[in-house]
């Protein structure tokens, strides 16, 4: 990358010097050529001065020409009619030509001065002419220099504009480096600190660069990091309460069976003679046969619930009818525990699965029973929340600490497992209530204190989206 930048960096600061040669050599070349001519007017002033128009001017202009000009220099002198009186090159003068066409000729008597450049057909060679109207009588004086072209002033500068160009040059490639670096080192070390993601417990150090741009790169690189620590700290609790999950399936599946399988033999082996004890046999079979379906439905239950895959008959549900029916099922378990059941429901009803809804507040009704104390209360509570139903469960029972609190919704987690195994059930009844406010697009909220009580709020969206 570095390479590439500084490669770049070189054509376009190759492209801008060639550019700004090839304008400078013309500017240059165009202020030698303006310069030049007004050396030459001068030369032709001082020359009008020098001559005597009485005298030969043909003698004349040979003596000055030989010992003040340049031999590849020109004089010519032109009558205003055009008639060439005197040239120091040409001594038959009146072989020549009219120059009252001249450019440079005409110029000069319209205004003082004039040039031009063209071939010159008795030189043979391209000349410069500048032409300059006599003050001291009728005449046109005229200078000429070999000229080619404006080239001819270039390459006059050129070893001075390509020594600056040089130098130019020089300065900008260690410019163009130290300007690489300043990007390539940051991208090098923000590179270093990435590779650092594939340890176990990546941790960054990201320096703060002049260029905003490179901390936006480290600050996303530390934003992402973070997500995929998060990301990577979920996978790893939901394996942990997968595995969980599967050992306490087991645990649950087997101890029913194991049960079932050794009343069969006895029953099978002919040890059990009683009528009596078989019918015991019998009911205790029948009974862990249907706590392995009620599990079994509430681990699909669940499973369909997390993947929106429930089958779910949508009806208004009006809620202080379902409430009653709930707990005229739940009064003969608050009797059993000396729990005295409350409630408050406002006239509210909600589209949705009136056997969820009923599965979902008889769950936390029960628990509020069952992990309790004799004497104890349970209240629930039904009201409209703005555009939401809220349904609020609170018992002043034994509660759960804040350790508890973080897991209390996970699939066969149980606070007190001794006690759960004496009051029976699944262990999934919290984990049910969650994942049916979930599929309402709702949440459940828990508040409790160890001694003082628990109280489970859900909140459903009244207005349901059928699916």
């Amino acid at each position: 990358m570095k390479r590439a930048i500084l490669l770049r960096f070189v054509a376009i600061l190759m492209l801008a010097l060639a550019v700004s040669s090839v304008f400078s050599y013309y500017f240059i070349g165009k202020n030698m050529l303006k310069s030049n001519r007004e050396s030459m007017i001068n030369t032709i002033h001082v020359v009008d001065y020098s001559l005597d128009y009485g005298g030969d001017l043909q003698m004349q202009l040979s003596r000055l020409h030989e010992a003040t000009m340049d031999e590849k220099s020109r004089i010519t002198i032109i009558g205003e009619d055009g008639t060439v009186v005197a040239d120091n090159e040409i001594e038959q003068v009146d072989s020549l030509e009219n120059h009252l066409e001249r450019e440079e000729v005409r110029e000069a008597l319209a205004h003082g001065s004039g040039f031009a450049t063209r071939n010159s057909e008795s030189l043979g060679e391209s000349m410069l002419y500048v032409a300059v109207h006599s003050k001291e009588g009728p005449y046109i004086v005229r200078m000429a220099v070999p000229y080619t072209n404006m080239l001819d002033y270039m390459i006059l500068i050129f070893p001075v504009l390509l020594l600056g160009t040089g130098i130019a040059f020089a300065m900008s490639a260690v410019i163009a480096v130290r300007f690489t670096n300043t990007i390539t080192t940051p991208l090098n070390e923000i590179s270093r600190e990435m590779e650092k993601v594939r340890s176990d417990n990546p941790s960054f150090t990201f320096k703060t660069y002049k260029y905003k741009e490179l901390n936006v790169i480290s600050a996303t690189t530390m934003k992402m990091s973070e997500e995929i620590r998060e990301h990577m700290d979920r996978l790893e609790k939901e394996k942990r309460i997968r595995q969980e999950f599967f050992s306490n399936a087991s645990h649950e599946l087997k101890t029913p069976i194991t049960s079932v399988k050794g009343y069969a033999e006895l029953l099978d082996q002919g040890f059990v003679k009683d009528e009596a004890v078989k019918k015991d046999f019998i009911a205790r079979i029948l009974k862990e046969t249907d706590n392995m379906t009620n599990l079994i439905n509430d681990i699909l239950m669940i499973s369909r619930l997390e993947a929106k895959e429930a089958e779910v008959t949508y009806s208004t549900v009006r809620m202080v009818p379902l409430l009653t029916e709930i707990f005229e099922s739940a009064e003969p378990i608050a009797a059993e525990y000396q729990v005295t059941l409350h409630k408050e429901c406002e006239p509210v009803s909600i589209e949705a699965s009136a056997k969820q809804l009923r599965e979902l507040i008889m769950n936390l009704v029960s628990n509020g029973i069952k992990y309790n104390h004799p004497g104890g209360n349970v209240w629930v509570e039904i009201c409209s929340k703005g555009t939401d139903l809220c349904i609020r469960v609170r018992d002043d029972g034994c509660g759960i600490s804040r350790e508890d609190q973080e897991r209390i919704f996970e699939r066969f987690y149980r606070v007190d497992k001794g006690r759960s195994k004496k009051m029976g059930g699944t262990g999934l009844g919290l984990s049910i209530v969650k994942h049916i406010a979930e599929f309402y697009n709702g949440h459940i909220e828990l508040e409790s204190e160890p001694g003082k009580g628990s109280c489970f709020t859900v909140t459903i969206p009244e207005n349901q989206t059928k699916s």
